[in-house]
């Protein structure tokens, strides 16, 4: 499961992302661009008032800290009962003797390295992190106000710094001005942890205090975990149905009405290694891809993200199926996207057609159907948005 990581800067701010359903309540000065520390005594308060509810973290030093000083930053934040101590990891000449130092504190705290996406990133960083002891590796961005973590890198190149991590063993996390749109997208990839500050704020601006509806909104869009304490707050036999369907259940409509959307790809092209012939395995070929998915949807007006399939988890979707590797034949191609996008659950049916366009002066290619039987899963529910019996 995906953990919801909420940043606090105090006590009370603590108290609303628990009340809210955070996982994970993480402290940290957002003032600053990179990771910034907290005054020691905003850090302790906080902990005191999450009071075990919840697995809490906090940024310990500043980025550009030589490895003496930072050690010192690190077991002083540790000596206050997190879970677990964040460390930035900018991309530097010191970042190797940075790890090294903090390898003997790994032995007995559990320590996160963050990395910054919009640096230069070495991937072998997430070697020498697990090699070192560290619990975990983060990748964020360094400057807020140079774009979200999607400007940064593309869902192929997150979807391999998590497996990276989670194959050494590590917990592999991301943040980096992520707003509710990113969340289908990023869930996709399989995190162990998400991490939100501005978008959890009024108006966005992360420096705002936090908002109890951005919580909530962003709460709805990841699952929540049986294990994190949030998990156990929902009520016995009381149902969220938004929730459920941002989730991406299928709902069966009160009045048995047929209500499905149509979410559409279309001229979406990519350079594609693909062919059966041995020269078709030298340069990528342009191949284009439309999709057309028949989607479920409950009986209320779309308000936000809780409530549509996003069109970026296809043309995501498709870029990593892309990034695996040569493909011999366009019905194979056909038929991975048609999986993919069939594998969300309120998908009914999908029409997949994949062109290559470089064979000559027209495209050829394939279109398939695939819709799932009647035995797939629908919930019923007797009410409309907002009922939860």
């Amino acid at each position: 499961m995906t953990l919801f990581l909420a940043s606090v800067v105090n006590e009370a701010e603590a108290k609303l992302a628990v009340a809210g359903g955070a996982d994970l309540i993480d402290f940290k000065d957002p003032a600053k661009d990179a990771l910034g520390a907290l005054d020691a005594r905003a850090v302790r308060q906080g902990v005191k008032a999450v009071a075990g509810r919840r697995r809490t973290s906090a940024v310990a030093g500043d980025p550009g800290m030589g490895p003496s000083r930072l050690t010192e930053a690190v077991a002083a934040i540790a000596a206050m009962g997190l879970d677990y101590v964040k460390i930035a990891l900018p991309s530097d000449a010191q970042h190797a003797a940075r790890i090294a130092a903090l390898a003997r504190l790994a032995r007995t705290t559990k320590l996160v390295g963050v990395i910054f996406a919009d640096e230069q990133v070495d991937p072998s960083l997430v070697d020498e992190l697990a090699g070192a002891g560290f619990a975990g590796a983060m990748l964020d961005t360094a400057r807020k106000d140079a774009g979200r973590l999607l400007d940064h890198r593309d869902p192929a190149w997150l979807a391999s710094f998590l497996a990276r991590g989670q194959g050494k063993g590590l917990i592999a996390g991301l943040a980096g001005s992520l707003e509710p749109p990113d969340v289908p997208r990023l869930l996709q990839l399989g995190p162990d942890i998400l991490g939100f500050r501005g978008a959890l704020c009024a108006m966005g601006k992360r420096q705002a205090g936090l908002d109890a509806k951005a919580i909530e909104l962003v709460r709805g869009l990841i699952p929540l975990d049986a294990g994190s304490g949030a998990g156990q707050r929902a009520e016995q036999g009381v149902v969220d149905y938004q929730r459920l369907v941002g989730r991406g259940y299928a709902v069966e409509s009160s009045d048995r009405a047929s209500r499905a959307d149509r979410v559409f790809v279309r001229d979406f092209v990519l350079p594609v290694s693909i062919g059966a012939y041995r020269s078709e395995r030298d340069d990528p070929q342009r191949v284009r891809f439309d999709v057309e998915a028949f989607v479920q949807r409950g009986t209320h007006m779309p308000a936000d993200m809780r409530d549509v399939l996003s069109y970026d988890i296809i043309t995501d979707g498709i870029r990593r199926i892309v990034a695996e590797g040569h493909v011999e034949l366009t019905e194979t191609l056909a038929e991975r996207v048609a999986g993919l996008v069939l594998g969300q659950p309120r998908v009914a049916k999908v029409v997949v057609r994949v062109a290559k366009l470089d064979i000559g002066p027209g495209a050829a290619g394939v279109e398939i159907t695939r819709e799932k039987t009647a035995e797939a899963t629908i919930l019923r529910h007797p009410g409309e948005r907002g009922s939860s019996r």
